[in-house]
């Protein structure tokens, strides 16, 4: 399976980054639909049987979006499939506690590093039922508007790498994705350092957010 190496940094100053992100003459991804809205739903066993591998099973719905922070329902939607767990080199001779998904992000590892593997859907409604007739649950839901990210062709030292932006109700967050190399440039042109780097997912950074705000945990999702 494609291993995907990553790392979050929380944004604090947005005007700021988006100032770096012009100095290094970043583009869109996607300059038609630059911003897009993504509803994912967790799935897993009642017994957390995939969290505890360190695995993660996930429909990400896809939908582009407005400045104004609204999906834009007349465009198409994408729905994607997400497999991931950790790698073959990192999980052999482990105990299956050991990924709990909070100690695998928090592990001292410089990089969150993981297997995934993605497949596009047209029927997310129908898979849903096949997989909670398999005794699998959706869980947890949350979503964030995405905007991506990178650098030109010419800017050698960041082949592969992707700077996604990710609005949530917890905050503005910056992912970047690619060759670790990469990764470690592009956060330091960003005025971050590695002490700055968070290997933890959205959920675990959504339960430490409620913790914070002494909040019941439900699903990280915007009010309306």
């Amino acid at each position: 399976m494609p291993q995907e190496t990553e790392i979050k940094l929380q944004l604090q100053n947005q005007k700021s980054f988006l100032r770096a992100l012009k100095r290094l003459r970043a583009t869109y991804i996607n300059a038609k639909f630059p911003r897009v809205h993504e509803l994912n739903l967790l799935f897993d066993t009642p017994q957390g049987g995939l969290a505890k591998h360190g695995q993660l099973l996930r429909i990400r719905t896809e939908t582009p979006a407005a400045s104004n922070k609204k999906p834009n329902l007349k465009t198409p939607r994408r729905h994607i499939l997400t497999f991931k767990s950790p790698p073959e080199s990192l999980a052999m001779g482990a105990q299956a506690s050991d990924f709990h998904p909070s100690r695998y992000s928090s592990s001292g590892r410089r990089y969150k590093v993981r297997e995934e593997t993605e497949l596009v859907i047209t029927d997310p409604a129908t898979l849903q039922k096949i997989f909670e007739g398999l005794g699998l649950r959706g869980w947890f839901r949350y979503e964030k508007y995405r905007t991506t990210y990178k650098l030109p062709a010419s800017t050698r030292w960041a082949q592969g790498l992707l700077i996604e932006l990710d609005e949530t109700p917890i905050g503005t967050y910056v992912e970047l994705e690619g060759p670790s190399p990469a990764i470690d440039r592009a956060a330091s042109e960003l005025g971050f350092s590695p002490r700055n780097y968070i290997q933890k997912n959205y959920l675990v950074l959504y339960l430490d957010d409620c913790k914070t705000r002494n909040e019941q945990p439900s699903h990280m999702l915007f009010k309306s």
